[in-house]
């Protein structure tokens, strides 16, 4: 959800404006990407931990920390699948004929209202192939995930930690289970993205 909603913003963003700065801004949203989900893990670390850019301070104004809670997971997903949100929702925007968003302007509409009524429909089936991909790439998140939220029983596990536990211990029949599960949902998503490719609007 996060993703899906910071991401079509940002997309937007990177398709319709220039401003100072958008190629770091680009280039941080991008970087998770293509490094080790482990490396990005050790940056939220650095910039959420108790004694984090960000973390630090809060940590001293409320004592409470993002590490090794559900926020961290959270957190940790939505930043590994916003790359892919935005950079789908980006070419889709990008892909919309200016010329109606002229003529809505000619019209009188604001900038919201362009956006809202005739951009953001006219992009959606790339912004629902972007969701579709995020929620897939959340979904199997694993490294990211263990450096900010660790692996806490009940409390931080999520499916492929829970998998990575049930091998390391053992336990093979839970191991099963929860692979199979894991192997119908994401055949379901490639189904959903298959048929959402095909579709005509």
């Amino acid at each position: 959800m996060l993703a899906g909603l910071f991401g079509t913003a940002l997309a937007w963003i990177f398709a319709r404006r220039r401003f100072p700065g958008r190629g770091a801004l680009d280039l941080a949203v991008t970087l998770p990407l293509v490094l080790p989900p482990t490396v990005t893990g050790y940056y939220l670390i650095l910039l959420l931990g108790r004694r984090g850019l960000l973390g630090g301070p809060l940590h001293e104004a409320t004592g409470w920390t993002v590490t090794f809670t559900w926020a961290a997971c959270i957190v940790a997903a939505t930043v590994m699948a916003l790359p892919l949100m935005v950079k789908t929702a980006q070419a889709a925007i990008s892909a919309v004929d200016r010329d109606y968003e002229e003529a809505a302007r000619t019209l009188g509409s604001t900038e919201w209202d362009v956006a809202r009524r005739i951009t953001l429909p006219l992009a959606r089936k790339g912004i629902l192939a972007g969701l579709v991909l995020a929620f897939a790439r959340a979904l199997g998140e694993f490294g990211a995930t263990l450096m900010l939220a660790g692996n806490i029983p009940g409390r931080t596990t999520t499916m492929p930690l829970a998998i990575y536990t049930a091998v390391s211990t053992g336990d093979d029949d839970a191991a099963q289970v929860l692979v199979i599960l894991l192997t119908a949902v994401s055949a379901a998503v490639l189904v959903i993205a298959g048929r959402l490719g095909q579709t005509r609007w």
